[in-house]
């Protein structure tokens, strides 16, 4: 999840800052991703994400190998 949030960050020139504000969701929650505290995010916040980047929310299922 990290890392295709980080690359749909990078297509749309974004920040974790600046989605934090596009989202509500807490700066924090964003740094405990990028470093790894956390693994993934509620489904709330997922929905958000989504809906501030206009994606589906299948983009956040992980490939399976």
């Amino acid at each position: 999840m990290k890392e295709k949030l980080k690359q749909l960050l990078n297509e749309r020139d974004l920040s974790y800052y600046r989605l934090s504000k596009l989202t509500g969701i807490a700066s924090s929650t964003f740094a405990a991703l990028n470093t790894g505290k956390i693994n993934y995010l509620s489904f709330e916040n997922m929905v958000r994400i989504a809906q501030v980047l206009d994606v589906s929310l299948d983009i956040f299922i992980p490939d399976k190998k």
